[in-house]
């Protein structure tokens, strides 16, 4: 008898020694959780969270009484409640049962330390009748479960989070059963990574919304899989590593470190590529690698055997800096994420910025491809290119715009900036285009700084194509705007729409990014024919408004070449090196004689009967 009470001394010191929180909300009906040992953070008394009478959940093998339950049905109050010590390493495993009768995109429980929160339950209405949709995340876009639950039914919900910087997540939804181990709850319902904190101190509870009906019962929060004895072996923060970065789409490997090996035996499986490294069968300490994953493709590590584990590892992005001149013609499929090409990357979370079929037109340029657009909040879309500093002199990116829709923006005066200069680091803001609303028009604005009352006088409509240009001048610290000049004569003499002179001069850039800021400041905005180049020329090729066009041969090697159109009329021929200095200017209707130009690659704007065009020549 003595040996069975050891034995069950030991199973409880076990599991306490695992939990950190656990609640069945048992109060009295009607009764504040703020009375009951939970702590407001938000809201405070407005709408405050209590349980309801006899609205309590029961789920076999989870729970066995069904007493009360706590009510998120409104927009107010939000309340956590915290463990006894923060957690700063290893993983957090929490659950809770749920029943949501009224569904409303957002977060509803989370863990947290002081007003920094992680490890978000999502929900939101399914596109079906009468179904609603899962997610989960650090930020405040979720990654969603393409799987419809029910309105009105009690689900488990469990939440693996491992604390660090990158926080990475599962989310598992079960209709019924308590899974006996990690592994043997398979494959997440929804994985997410990134913007995670690497010190977790209480479990909270959200109310964002008036229309909102979610019942929480018996919340659980253990550093182990339902406080089971902890696993010999223990798996470290993951790295990536990409195999090439090329605009293809590459290959990954994933490296993942172990301890506490050699202390049973360990069966490894992979939702993607191939294992190798150590075996933590037979080895104490060491690395698991995964090679040959497919970029962009989230993998699961799972460990069976003595113990079950599992390890999710978010995909690096493979993707290369853009050599100049950028030429962005959009040619991705209509409807795809931007954000998802391999010349661009997100910069955070939210609502895509998304490929549109189609194209902006404006006189002078040869628009090919598709178009982007986006409203609202949402993700921001960064694109890198070559670094350019002081020794190239100057830089300049163009794009056509059109705001198609201000509805959202409801406050005259209102103003934000949507496309952006950066150094080559998405967070690196160095040159803003604002826009601001003006009545039923709007006006553009152009600052290094984070606001701006620099905006040109002109007023633009609701569907007007605008043609912007944005330059820096590195040797004499200046930004230049200029909105809708003539193609055919544009050259960096014309006057500018806007300056501005930034208080510390610029000294690297190396990437352009599109914004989206708040619902009710970002218009809908359509993008198309980006451009960025050392000089004014090197922002039109490509561009072909001249009939019939043909420049030959390319690349010359006998000192000649011949322009051929439908009119072949007189041509006005203008020559320019890479770093945008003319070396040639003269008229022709055929030949133009190169021979005096040293070997390499040129610029030829060509001009016949008010069309220009622009083609890259190779002389060897």
């Amino acid at each position: 008898m003595k040996k069975i009470y050891f034995l069950s001394f030991l199973l409880t010191c076990a599991f306490a020694n695992a939990q950190l929180l656990t609640d069945d909300f048992n109060y009295a009906d009607n009764a504040l959780l703020t009375a009951n040992g939970w702590t407001a953070h938000s809201g405070t008394g407005t709408n405050s969270i209590d349980v309801g009478a006899s609205n309590g959940l029961l789920y076999t093998g989870y729970n066995t009484l069904a007493g009360n339950a706590a009510q998120l049905d409104n927009t107010g109050e939000d309340v956590n409640k915290t463990f006894s010590a923060p957690v700063t390493t290893g993983s957090i495993y929490y659950s809770f049962l749920v029943k949501i009768n009224t569904a409303v995109d957002g977060y509803f429980a989370h863990l947290g330390s002081g007003t920094t929160f992680v490890g978000k339950v999502f929900t939101k209405p399914s596109t079906t009748t009468g179904k609603v949709n899962f997610g989960i995340a650090n930020s405040n876009t979720a990654s969603y479960s393409t799987t419809d639950f029910d309105l009105g039914a009690t689900y488990l919900i469990i939440v693996k989070y491992d604390v660090s910087t990158t926080g990475a997540l599962s989310l598992w939804v079960k209709s019924s059963g308590v899974p006996a181990t990690e592994a043997a709850a398979g494959t997440a319902d929804a994985t997410a990574s990134g913007s995670g904190s690497a010190t977790v101190g209480g479990f909270y509870l959200r109310q964002y919304s008036a229309t909102q009906n979610i019942v929480v019962d018996e919340v659980k929060v253990y550093t182990t899989w339902f406080g089971a004895t902890p696993c010999s072996l223990s798996l470290g923060a993951e790295t990536t590593l990409c195999d090439a970065i090329t605009l293809n789409i590459d290959t990954y490997t994933a490296t993942i470190p172990f301890t506490g090996g050699a202390s049973g035996t360990y069966n490894l499986s992979t939702s993607a590529g191939t294992i190798g490294g150590d075996n933590p069968s037979t080895t104490a300490a060491g690395n698991i690698t995964i090679s040959n994953i497919p970029e962009g493709t989230t993998v699961t590590l799972t460990v069976t055997g003595s113990c079950g584990l599992t390890k999710t590892v978010a995909s690096p992005e493979c993707k290369p800096i853009n050599a100049l001149p950028l030429v962005e013609n959009f040619n991705y499929t209509a409807n795809a994420a931007l954000g998802a090409q391999q010349t661009w990357t997100n910069r955070n979370s939210g609502d895509n910025i998304n490929v549109t079929s189609g194209n902006l037109n404006y006189t002078g340029i040869t628009s090919t491809g598709n178009s982007v657009s986006f409203t609202g909040a949402g993700a921001e879309c960064h694109t890198p290119f070559t670094a350019t500093t002081v020794t190239e002199g100057t830089l300049y990116t163009s794009f056509l715009m059109n705001v198609s829709d201000y509805a959202n923006v409801t406050t005259d005066g209102t103003q934000t900036y949507f496309a952006i200069l950066t150094d080559g680091n998405p967070a690196n803001f160095k040159a803003r285009l604002f826009i601001k609303k003006a009545a039923a028009q709007y006006q553009l604005g152009l600052t290094s700084g984070t606001s701006t009352t620099n905006y040109a006088a002109t007023l633009f409509n609701v569907g007007d194509v605008v043609y912007v240009i944005l330059g820096y001048d590195f040797n004499s610290n200046t930004l230049k705007a200029w909105f809708n000049p003539t193609v055919a004569t544009f050259n960096d003499t014309t006057t500018p729409d806007l300056t501005d002179t930034p208080a510390t001069a610029i000294t690297t850039l190396g990437g352009f990014l599109l914004r989206q800021d708040a619902d009710n400041s970002t218009p809908s905005i359509q993008i198309d024919e980006l451009r960025v180049a050392l000089t004014i020329p090197a922002l039109a090729v490509n561009n072909n408004t001249i009939a019939g066009l043909a420049v030959y041969p390319n690349p010359v090697k006998n000192g000649v070449f011949y322009i051929n159109t439908e009119a072949n009329t007189t041509k006005s021929v203008r020559v320019y090196d890479m770093i945008g200095k003319e070396v040639i200017n003269t008229t022709t209707t055929d030949a133009v004689n190169v021979s005096g130009l040293n070997k390499g690659l040129y610029l030829v704007q060509i001009t016949e009967n008010g069309n220009t065009a622009v083609k890259k020549l190779i002389i060897e």
